[in-house]
């Protein structure tokens, strides 16, 4: 896709904000009717620039508020246990993020729990058992200031 307009930009911002709303509606706030304004987000969709729509469900009314921060140091590194790694982390559930790191730790995974036993659990039943985990450091969230899902285009 080529480079995004103000408009394109206009339109991203209200689905960041407001994903359930309807296209008309969209179309209205940027100064377009609904036929234009659908070809704009169907080839955004297309292009990859928008990946999906969710539903934001608070932790903490779900019984999952306890997030953890998890420094990973792998034992060995090569491609094929970088890989067997990162693949392994996709089959646990408790696992909402992972990044590869630059620096001392090659990971940092955001692990989302009801209790501390239950990381307990985890970490013993599943984060110890990923492929050439050499060392893991967990930091404990107490309080979340600022979570957002909205870039800031």
């Amino acid at each position: 896709m080529s480079k995004l307009d103000e408009i394109d930009l206009k339109i991203l911002r209200i689905l960041q904000s407001e994903p359930d709303i309807n296209i008309s509606d969209i179309g209205n706030q940027v100064g377009l009717s609904h036929t234009p304004c659908w070809r704009r987000i169907k080839k955004m969709e297309d292009s990859g620039i928008i990946i999906g729509r969710v539903c934001l469900i608070d932790p903490e009314k779900t019984g999952l508020d306890i997030s953890i921060f998890v420094f990973v140091r792998l034992a060995i590194h090569s491609a094929e246990t970088l890989t067997a790694f990162e693949k392994a982390t996709l089959s646990i559930p408790q696992i909402m993020q992972c990044y590869t790191m630059s620096g001392e730790f090659d990971y940092l995974l955001r692990v989302v729990v009801p209790s501390v036993r239950d990381y307990e659990k985890a970490v013993k039943g599943k984060l110890l058992t990923l492929p050439h985990v050499g060392i893991m450091n967990s930091h404990f969230a107490l309080n979340e200031i600022k979570n957002t899902t909205c870039l800031p285009i």
